[in-house]
């Protein structure tokens, strides 16, 4: 081989370590939900092959589970999440917007001191989100749930959005004036038809945050029936009563399943809307 096909092919070899090293964990976790209720922690001599085989009745047990309203659960995931990416699309278009479009006093000194907000950890922010929203009597209720996450996300999404935005050429705008369009039109019917990859981006971010969090969620959850599905599943094991491996495993993997599902089907308009929004500044 040639020292360029050396090369290559040790990149490649570098990739698919990688790969493997990201891919075993759910590997594991996808057959350790397989093996029998009773069964112990499975090692790597036993997991692909459980005692009396592959148990797929764990996934209708855990669905089914009489203590734990698991469909409820799902309910209200599906509503919070729908929520608060509906408010992060709203809310960081429009704040990129003004930001990569509109022309103001300071907007880049605003725009610095808005990024700067990246840097203050969430884990800052609980416990005076917390105190709002119970001052609003908020707590245990879908608005709970989803208003808060605005204040943890939204300066990330606007800044992925704004350089999305810079890049669109400014003769569109002037094109859609000359038309009779308003700036909230300018914003409607040129920059978001423009901005679709951009967009998906921001849904998907905003989808995996709030779908696979747990602190807030119990926090701003004290009853069984607001509990979202990250939250309800993890008090399984103190519903079952003991430490069930296979059990928790296939709970994960229900929490699992619809991220990897949204996450395939925005990939496409996900690579490219992360390579696209850093090209200009």
């Amino acid at each position: 081989m040639s020292r360029r096909g050396v090369k290559i092919a040790l990149h490649y070899l570098v990739l698919l370590l990688i790969a493997a090293s990201t891919v075993l964990p759910f590997v594991w976790m996808l057959f350790t939900s397989l093996h029998g209720q009773r069964a112990e922690l499975p090692t790597m001599a036993n997991l692909f092959s459980p005692a009396g085989g592959y148990h797929f009745d764990n996934y209708r047990y855990v669905l089914t589970y009489g203590e734990l309203p698991v469909w409820r659960f799902a309910v209200n995931s599906v509503i919070v999440t729908t929520g608060v990416v509906l408010f992060q699309l709203a809310l960081c278009s429009l704040a990129a917007f003004g930001f990569a479009r509109l022309h103001f006093r300071g907007r880049n000194s605003i725009f610095f001191l808005f990024l700067l907000t990246m840097m203050i950890p969430g884990q800052v922010l609980i416990v005076p989100l917390f105190l709002m929203v119970q001052k609003l009597g908020w707590l245990d209720s879908y608005w709970g749930l989803i208003i808060p996450y605005q204040y943890l996300s939204t300066a990330f999404g606007t800044f992925l959005l704004r350089q999305f935005f810079v890049t669109i050429p400014h003769s569109l705008d002037e094109a859609a004036r000359l038309d009779g369009c308003s700036e909230l039109g300018v914003f409607w019917h040129v920059i978001l038809p423009s901005s679709k990859p951009a967009l998906a981006t921001v849904a998907a971010f905003a989808f995996i945050w709030t779908w696979t969090d747990f602190y807030w969620a119990l926090l701003a959850s004290s009853s069984r029936t607001m509990r979202p599905l990250e939250v309800g599943l993890s008090a399984f094991r103190d519903s079952y009563g003991m430490t069930c491996w296979s059990l928790q495993m296939t709970a994960a993997v229900i929490v699992l399943v619809p991220v990897l599902l949204v996450f395939l089907a925005l990939q496409r308009y996900f690579v490219r809307g992360v390579v696209t929004s850093g090209i200009k500044g």
